[in-house]
This record gives C-alpha cells, sequence and structure tokens, in this order.
C-alpha cells in the first residue's frame, strides 16, 4: 500500500503547475525541500516526513512530468519552476535534499541561484551530467528503452524497478513494501504523464549545461549520500560531487541500494541530521 501524504496545493508556472506539500512548523531553522528521483514522486520522501515534519518545515514539491504536477507541454527548467516555488513560499534560504533527478535540481538550483540555498544534499548523483559506463546500468537503460519502444507498459515498470536493488541484489532481497511502493508511483507516471505517442520523446527538461564544470564555485557544503549495493555509476557520481565542491562531505548507507531514503530511513535521515548540525 502507497504510504501517503497530505494532498498537495498548487502553483501556476509558465506553461503548468507545480504540485508542492508545506509541512511542519516555520521558524525552526531553514526549511527542507525534498526532491524526488525521476520516474518516481514526492511520495518517496514519506519516511523522513514522518520523521522530521514535528520540528522542520518540509517543502515537498512533484517536478513537472511527475506526481500531481502537470505534464509538461514544452521544453522547461525545473530548477525554474522550484525557484519560484520558494519565492512565492518565502522560503529560502533552504536546504535541498535531492536524490537523482531532484540531486541534480538541487545542484542548479544552488548554482543559479544561491541566494535561495543554505547548504545542499545529493543522493544517488553528483552535480551536472551524469555519466554512465557500468555495463549494469547501461543493460536497464537499454531495456528500458526497448520497452518503451515496444509500448510494453509491464516491461517498462520491470526495468525500472531494477534500480531498487540495484546491480548486486535481486527484487526478492528488497523490503516488497519498498519494491510495491516505487512501482505504484511508476505506473502513477504512466497513468497520468504518458505522451500520446510513448515511442517519440516528451518535451526534453533542461538543466544548466556547465553545472559539473561550475561545482567548484559553490559556496554552500555539501553532503553525498550513495547507498553501498548502488551501481558503480552513481557511486563515483556522488564522490566527484563530494570532492568537486570546496566543503563536501560523503556518507555511505549500508543494505541500501539507489533509494536509501526508502530502504534505510533511520541511517539517510540521521545522517542528514547530522549535517545541518555541523
Amino acid at each position: 500500500m502507497m504510504t501517503a501524504l497530505s494532498a498537495p496545493s498548487f502553483l501556476p508556472v509558465p506553461g503548468g503547475r507545480v504540485a508542492y506539500r508545506d509541512l511542519g512548523p516555520r521558524g525552526a531553522g531553514p526549511p527542507l525541500v525534498l526532491l524526488h528521483g525521476g520516474g518516481v514522486d514526492g511520495r518517496m520522501w514519506a519516511r523522513q516526513v514522518d520523521a522530521l515534519a514535528g520540528e522542520h518545515r518540509l517543502i515537498v514539491p512533484d517536478t513537472r512530468g511527475h506526481g500531481a504536477s502537470s505534464t509538461p507541454d514544452g521544453p522547461f527548467r525545473p530548477h525554474d519552476d522550484l525557484a519560484r516555488l520558494l519565492e512565492h513560499l518565502d522560503a529560502g534560504p533552504t536546504v535541498l535534499i535531492g536524490l537523482s533527478l531532484g540531486g541534480r535540481v538541487a545542484g542548479d538550483t544552488a548554482l543559479e541561484r544561491p541566494d535561495l540555498v543554505n547548504r545542499i544534499v545529493v543522493a544517488g548523483t553528483g552535480i551536472g551530467a551524469p555519466e554512465f559506463t557500468d555495463p549494469w546500468t547501461l543493460g536497464v537503460f537499454a531495456e528500458w528503452a526497448r520497452t518503451q519502444q515496444a509500448l510494453d507498459a509491464d516491461g517498462w515498470v520491470e526495468a525500472f524497478l531494477r534500480f531498487v536493488p540495484g546491480p548486486h541484489r535481486d527484487g526478492g532481497e528488497v523490503d516488497p513494501l519498498v519494491l510495491d511502493e516505487v512501482r505504484q508511483m511508476a505506473v502513477d507516471l504512466l497513468a497520468h504523464h504518458l505522451p500520446e505517442d510513448p515511442t517519440v520523446p516528451g518535451p526534453p527538461i533542461e538543466f544548466v549545461a556547465d553545472a559539473a564544470a561550475r561545482a567548484g564555485t559553490l559556496r554552500v557544503p555539501l553532503l553525498g549520500v550513495v547507498g553501498e549495493l548502488d551501481s558503480g555509476d552513481h557511486h563515483r557520481a556522488v564522490a566527484g560531487a563530494v570532492a568537486a565542491v570546496p566543503d563536501g562531505e560523503l556518507v555511505t548507507v549500508p543494505g541500501a541500494a539507489h533509494y536509501p531514503n526508502m530502504e534505510r530511513p533511520a541511517e539517510f535521515t540521521a545522517a542528514v541530521l547530522r549535517f545541518l548540525e555541523r
């Protein structure tokens, strides 16, 4: 059963709307902004909401094309959407906590709008465009592309779910609730954001083109988090981000792959809280 969050609010943005939750008390330090990965949505942070909303203001948006946000009708920059949301909520400077796609949005926002960012956490990704060379990762992407071209929705979801156990386990070694929750979010994405012709790529998400080259200019602390059982590509990306910035710290979460916040929520949340207390 999918873990529930409160009903979202909505912010109009050029070409659509962004869904978000604004939770917890005000004035207890900088707000924490939880940015989800690609293919899932803000519900992936339900365990952190449960643990943190009593003492921290939490802002949990859905990127366009995900969750309750609108399907993009043209190219868009998610860090621009996020900046509009934080300005609308009068929330900056914030702590941006992003996994995978969300980590890239966090890095782009920190580079383009440093006035809105106090510090950042990137999980399972680095700063800027990822580079994939691990044969396991490339194989998953190839299967993902094949099932999309074949209009095989079930196969697409099953390929996507391989990121949950990662390259060193099979699905039977993962908490079935985590698998079910990720599956539900992926199915919901297909149900609500599928383009008219799924074989044709939709409007592109635009990122900061030179983000990786500019990582060394970041003047906010950065925590890089990676699951012990995640792919080699993701380990390299997180370590690269930590090494590139002036103030970086690396944490490896044992017994987890690409979703350490879901598989090992206590360890993930504790690492974030230690980083906030530095």
